[in-house]
């Protein structure tokens, strides 16, 4: 007698599982940027004069495309911290704490994310992704309060107005990763009920980070739950963290 074959099944993801997979590639970046662009080769010479040297040493070729890889797979990252956010201000109990601990945890993260990226304790050239999430946070808050709204088309003509003035607010700050976050954050909470719709759209703005499409597999199977394995501020303490470390790295080792 056979036995009976068993069906294969989606896994379910919860969203300490999309934050602790977020966090890794986040890291992966950023080792990437560390040990390439700021330590083994440095990109400094002008693009003719590295593509020259990249010809004459195939170990520079190598380090090149393994710190390339780990760059891209940062892009993995930002899909899932957009729809992290709007899930959690649609389920915050208190929107005021939640915008105070991205922010706050934005501003010390700037001479962290300075120094991994310039080697500066401030430099205004770029702001740290949080930056954009604590923009992408307040368009959210002003998208629904035009929820009471009668008029369908007056409230799509301000929604629409309010993530069109959060894309110049981002390029003002020069915000990381500004026009995608703001798009994504968009079509997260504007197609919240439609699965296959900001599945697609979502995944068609990732193409922008080459990588972040293959993150919507985790998205699609997020089963809205939190595991509790670590406590949430853990989340928000490791982005400057790693940030710190890297900047240190930066100062003492590889300059």
């Amino acid at each position: 007698m056979k036995g009976r074959k068993t069906a294969w099944r989606m896994p379910e993801v919860t969203a300490d599982g999309l934050k602790i997979f977020a966090c890794v590639v986040m890291l992966i970046q950023t080792v990437g940027i560390l040990i390439v662009e700021k330590g083994l080769i440095g990109l400094s010479p002008s693009q003719a004069e590295l593509a020259g040297a990249l010809a004459e040493d195939s170990r520079l070729m190598t380090q090149t495309g393994i710190g390339s890889a780990m760059q891209l797979a940062g892009g993995m990252a930002l899909p899932v911290f957009a729809f992290l956010l709007v899930e959690g201000f649609l389920h915050t109990s208190d929107y005021k704490k939640y915008l105070f601990r991205i922010a706050f945890a934005a501003l010390v993260s700037e001479i962290p994310f300075d120094l991994v990226m310039s080697q500066k304790i401030m430099d205004w050239s770029v702001q740290n992704a949080l930056i954009t999430m604590t923009v992408c946070l307040l368009m959210l808050y002003f998208i629904r309060m035009t929820d009471a709204a009668d008029n369908r088309l007056l409230r799509g003509i301000i929604k629409t107005m309010a993530v069109m003035g959060t894309l110049i607010w981002v390029s003002l700050f020069r915000a990381q990763y500004g026009l995608s976050m703001v798009l994504l954050t968009a079509i997260f909470y504007l197609l919240h009920a439609h699965k296959v719709w900001k599945t697609v759209l979502g995944a068609l703005v990732s193409f922008l980070h080459v990588t972040g499409p293959l993150a919507f597999f985790g998205i699609w199977c997020y089963n809205g739950k939190r595991s509790g394995l670590l406590p949430k501020y853990v989340y928000y303490i490791f982005y400057p963290a790693h940030l710190l470390l890297g900047g240190l790295v930066t100062i003492f080792f590889l300059s």
